[in-house]
């Protein structure tokens, strides 16, 4: 995103996965806080497996974002919730389709549980952009 300033400092180790160290968000950008998306789809269901929740974790997220006129590349934090550390690899990898080359600064905590018991994952956000003109 032009103008965002996405750092990931020497003096810090590398970063373990596709995110930033830091983002630098200049004066005047327009910012939205997202709440935790789960991977509840649109007509209430909710997938047994974590593909399908993080898929839907991912949709739902993506649309909060398009209602406020943003977008992936527009993400410039990301907090995920996943309650099982083996589900950590097939979570990535829908994480990596969605966020193809964004690196949003970024916090994985493995939970020991969400409000609901079938709930495997949720995500929120903050998104930036500049201001419209």
């Amino acid at each position: 995103m032009p103008g965002l300033d996405f750092v990931n400092p020497a003096s810090l180790p590398a970063p373990v996965g596709p995110y930033s160290h830091v983002v630098r968000i200049p004066p005047g950008f327009e910012q939205i806080h997202v709440s935790g998306q789960v991977g509840t789809a649109s007509d209430g269901s909710l997938p047994p497996d974590i593909e399908g929740q993080a898929e839907n974790c991912w949709r739902n997220l993506e649309a909060a974002l398009a209602a406020a006129g943003m977008e992936v590349g527009d993400l410039v934090k990301t907090t995920v919730y996943l309650v099982d550390e083996g589900d950590l690899a097939a979570y990535g990898k829908v994480r990596a389709r969605h966020l193809g080359a964004a690196r949003p600064a970024s916090t994985l905590i493995i939970a020991k549980a969400l409000v609901r018991p079938d709930w495997k994952v949720e995500i929120e956000a903050v998104a930036a952009r500049p201001p419209a003109p």
